[in-house]
């Protein structure tokens, strides 16, 4: 291990060469090597003058550590400004963290962060985490918003030295926008139009227009041309899957991580939010209306057939595409050469993208003329013939064509592949549809079927052609009981491994059963219209841990109280599904009344059927309940006994959990020496069986026990740690409670301002994630006192709203800042 490193709280800082290798061939090898050793030169200076110890060194890029934020910052301004005007200029990323420093060096997260940070920068730029702003503030610094880097799935908040224009910075961005494979052909002008009106004041903009015009197509790229504006994120929002208007708002939310409450999540941060496909959920569109306007920065690009006719709205109807862009696009997708016959199709087909699509699409067998002969008979008879838009008709005569020139085989796989709702794997596909592997290569061809990865679905406009032609078939009633039946099977052979995901911070099923949700929601809702009965519970019982761990706590409590409510008898699948409702109960906030009567209910059914493990789990929900009544003695009867009924089964995972709630009962009860002990025993326990999660809580447990105990710096190195781990596991509900924590740990040292930012910071993401627990109250009530002791009203409020402001990574580094300051 080298002895020159430092160790605790260190700023990371890397450094890259921009172009080096368009450099290299501009100066030649020679001049190149001599600038290169001016440079080293000159970076090493830069370092070494601040404290700077160099890690690595690999190639034309550096790798250095400081011991503090102000150091790092000062050499990596120092170094730019020495370069400025000379051949070779880098790139600059600096991070603030506290690593583990092995044998090899230091190992963590914080040391990719602060790569992919530099990374992201350009010739001349430094750029600094808010980690890093936090202990070293922001002056000179300008924030760049939100942005993703590569293997992190939260956004960082990035800041920039100096207020030089720099383009926009290179990474996966503040946006989740799509990237379609095809090329995009052109509307160069609409691009232009839609952008500008959402610059220059349209609060609600609507692309209107016929299924099939283009319109997602054309958002997508207009939304792309804005994301460096939106320092808070460009986001697209899919609803074509979607037929309830009440879930509009937490797709949203799960969309750009705000499990609950849009308004407060969105605040006056700028965002714009690409709404797709509202047509299908256009009830919602008041609510979104009310949104734009309670946020004033946020803005809103809807595509929809139809306009929403609410207040504020700016439509924008997508006419087809001019002639020219019309044979551009069949001749890009068909590559072939314009001519004649290509006017007249795209004419013919209205110049309707998605039409021009399936008709180039025929243009391996068919040429322009062939496929215009067969279309045009059609495309007359039903324009005279319908009262709808002329352009929709041409569409579907378009589908309708590309249909019947489908063999038999065809024909029947693209109606039952209407089925699925989310679109599906090619295993679900045979399954369920009896997929052949070439015939779905032959709907793919024809672009009839889109594939993203490992998942094929259509376009909406189509799939409602293919719904149709599954009515027509007589199949119908069939495959949707098979595809219910289906889904079912998948949710109870994942049943098992959810919960230990849940306790032990793993995600393989709940990412599995996240990608099939509006599958999982068709299979829902049919067995609870058609049956049996006993189904419908089945499957709500199985995913209430999936509903918790992606935060659907509502609509899961919704659905499994509907489904424990049309199935009254006892059974093993009742008890199940009472479990899975007082788990739901208990984090929405419902433990007065339902989440301990399902929770006595599924005792006793358990032990009437002799399932130990079912007995263990419902024990230990009643006794979370005399928890939450203050019944101290029999919570700590009922919690021992669950504890060593779980340990009689084998079962480890809710032993560290079991005991955390043991520790808390007796700390509550006024044993802190016990508590402490149970607290320590719990995160051995929780490291025996590698359950991160766990052991993140019980170190944020035993931070809060310090701070009773009178030991406030021990709570705050403490909370750290756990907030370290929680970061990583991404249990925001877990961050929540930590910072406050950590709010209270200051408050009694006598940092009332510091303490009131990280606790309006802990609030607001509390409201957004549901936690709402007696205790949790109980203690920031109590950091309040406190802070308003040291504080006058004024000076709260700032603090507080200063916090409240914060993202996930500056509200750390501020638990961050409190750390290092009271370690030195």
């Amino acid at each position: 291990m080298r002895p020159d490193l430092p160790t605790g709280t260190v700023t990371f800082l890397f450094t890259d060469v921009a172009g080096s290798t368009k450099l290299l061939h501009e100066l030649g090898a020679e001049a190149y090597g001599a600038a290169l050793a001016d440079h080293r030169r000159v970076v090493r200076d830069a370092f070494a003058a601040h404290g700077g110890v160099e890690v690595d060194t690999q190639g034309d890029a550096f790798f250095v550590a400081f011991a503090t934020a102000p150091g790092a910052l000062t050499a990596a301004a120092a170094m730019t400004e020495a370069l400025a005007g000379g051949p070779i200029q880098v790139r600059v990323g600096l991070h603030t963290g506290t690593p583990h420093l092995g044998e090899e060096g230091y190992v963590g997260v914080d040391v990719h962060r602060a790569a992919r940070i530099g990374a992201a920068g350009h010739a001349g730029q430094v750029l600094v985490s808010a980690a890093t702003v936090a202990v070293a503030g922001t002056e000179g610094l300008q924030g760049l918003g939100e942005h993703r880097l590569k293997d992190f799935a939260e956004p960082v908040a990035i800041y920039q030295l100096g207020d030089e224009r720099f383009p926009p910075l290179r990474t996966i961005s503040n946006t989740n926008l799509p990237r379609p494979a095809s090329s995009f052909v052109g509307r160069a002008r609409e691009v232009e139009e839609v952008a500008a009106l959402l610059q220059n004041g349209a609060r609600l903009l609507t692309l209107t227009g016929p299924g099939g015009s283009g319109k997602t197509r054309l958002s997508i790229e207009a939304a792309a041309t804005l994301v460096p504006e939106f320092k808070a994120g460009v986001f697209w929002v899919g609803l074509a899957s979607l037929r309830d208007p009440a879930l509009v708002s937490e797709t949203i939310g799960h969309t750009i991580g705000a499990k609950d409450g849009l308004t407060d999540h969105i605040g006056e941060r700028g965002m714009l939010l690409l709404i797709d496909n509202l047509e299908q959920v256009i009830g919602a569109a008041p609510e979104l209306a009310g949104l734009v306007e309670s946020c004033p920065n946020l803005r809103l690009l809807v595509t929809s057939r139809e306009r929403l006719r609410v207040r504020g709205e700016v439509e924008y109807p997508v006419a087809p595409l001019a002639d020219p862009e019309a044979v551009d696009l069949f001749c890009a997708r068909a590559e072939t050469e314009p001519d004649d016959a290509i006017r007249r199709l795209c004419r013919a087909l209205d110049n309707l993208p998605l039409a021009i699509e399936l008709a180039a699409a025929r243009a391996s067998v068919l040429t322009p003329a062939q496929i215009l002969e067969r279309l045009s008979g059609r495309l007359d008879l039903l324009k005279g013939g319908r009262d709808a838009d002329p352009r929709q008709q041409t569409l579907r005569a378009t589908i309708e064509w590309s249909f019947d020139l489908l063999t038999p085989d065809e024909q029947r796989l693209f109606a039952r592949l209407a089925v699925f709702a989310g679109g599906c794997t090619i295993e679900t596909a045979q399954a369920v549809a009896e997929a052949d592997l070439d015939t779905v290569q032959s709907l793919l061809d024809k672009s009839l079927v889109r594939r993203t990865g490992n998942r094929f679905w259509m376009l909406e406009t189509i799939r409602e052609f293919a719904v149709e032609r599954l009515a027509a078939s007589g199949e119908a009633d069939d495959l949707r009981r098979r595809d219910a039946e289906h889904f079912l099977a998948l949710a109870e052979e994942a049943f098992p491994y959810l919960e230990p995901e849940v306790l032990m911070g793993g995600h393989t099923w709940i990412d599995r059963l996240e990608s099939e949700l509006d599958n999982l929601r068709e299979a829902l809702d049919h067995f609870a219209n058609v049956g049996p009965a006993e189904s419908w519970l089945r499957l709500a019982g199985a995913l209430p841990d999936f509903w918790i761990a992606r935060g659907h706590t509502l609509e899961g409590l919704g659905r499994i109280s509907r489904a424990l409510d049309a199935n009254p008898a006892p059974s093993s699948v009742r008890a199940r599904a009472l479990i899975g409702a007082s788990d739901l109960a208990e984090v929405t906030g419902e433990h007065s009344r339902r989440a301990g009567l399902w929770a006595k209910e599924a005792l006793a059914l358990h032990r009437e059927l002799g399932d130990a493990r079912g007995v263990a789990k419902a024990v230990f929900r009643v006794g979370v309940e005399a928890v939450e009544a203050g019944d101290w003695d029999r919570a700590t009867e009922l919690l021992n006994q669950s504890l060593a009924e779980f340990r009689e089964t084998g079962d480890l995972y809710f032993v560290p959990w079991i005991t955390r709630t043991l520790a808390w009962t007796r700390a509550a009860s006024g044993d802190l020496a016990g508590a402490r002990e149970l607290y320590e025993e719990g995160l051995r326990a929780a490291r025996e069986i590698g359950s991160t999660s766990a052991e993140a809580a019980l170190l944020g447990s035993l931070g809060w026990l310090a701070g009773k105990e009178g030991r406030p710096l021990d709570a705050l190195t403490l909370y750290y740690q756990s907030l370290a781990l929680k970061r990583d596991i991404g249990d925001l509900g877990e961050i929540a409670i930590g910072l406050a924590g950590t709010a209270l740990a200051l408050a009694r040292v006598g940092d009332g301002a510091l303490a009131a930012s990280l606790l309006g910071s802990a609030a607001t993401l509390g409201e957004e994630v549901g936690i709402g627990e007696a205790w949790v109250v109980r203690d920031r009530e109590e950091a309040l006192t406190l802070i308003h002791a040291q504080l006058d009203e004024a000076a709260f409020s700032h603090a507080w709203d200063d916090g409240a402001r914060l993202t996930l990574d500056e509200a750390i580094g501020l638990a961050l800042q409190a750390l290092s300051r009271d370690k030195g």
